[in-house]
């Protein structure tokens, strides 16, 4: 099985009950339980990860450019100004798929600027935890 990462930013562990208007009802734990079946589904393994910690994630996206391990990554808030995050994914030697639950663009302006996504190899956003479903089969289709 093809190992891939799904990286969540700041506040993803809080799914469920940070503002779930925007976010939904499910929390991270049904996140990462979709995430891994879907992975099982498409003969990937997946392993799911969060942090509020921008160290902590670039420090992660150097590991999967190390060895070469696709990314699903939802970037949250680091998206919009975290120009680190933005220098490690230049680094990639494998897809890596920029996700959103929400739709940046149809939000606050401040989110409509992503620093990321031109160094990813595409972005899905706003299809809620099915953002990261399609990602996932984006890459696997590419493996």
């Amino acid at each position: 099985m093809r190992r891939v990462y799904v990286l969540n930013g700041p506040n993803l562990s809080r799914l469920g009950t940070r503002e779930p208007d925007v976010y939904g009802a499910e929390t991270f734990a049904d996140l990462a339980a979709l995430c891994r079946e879907t992975g099982r589904e498409l003969g990937l393994s997946v392993e799911v990860r969060q942090t509020d910690d921008e160290a902590e994630m670039v420090a992660w996206l150097h590991e999967a450019a190390d060895g070469r391990v696709p990314v699903v990554l939802n970037p949250a808030a680091f998206t919009h100004y975290s120009y680190a995050l933005r220098d490690a994914i230049a680094q990639r030697t494998a897809p890596l798929v920029e996700v959103h639950i929400s739709n940046p663009a149809a939000r606050e302006e401040f989110r409509h600027t992503s620093v990321v996504a031109a160094v990813a190899t595409g972005t899905i956003a706003g299809f809620g935890l099915s953002s990261y479903v399609l990602a996932l089969r984006a890459i696997a289709d590419a493996a």
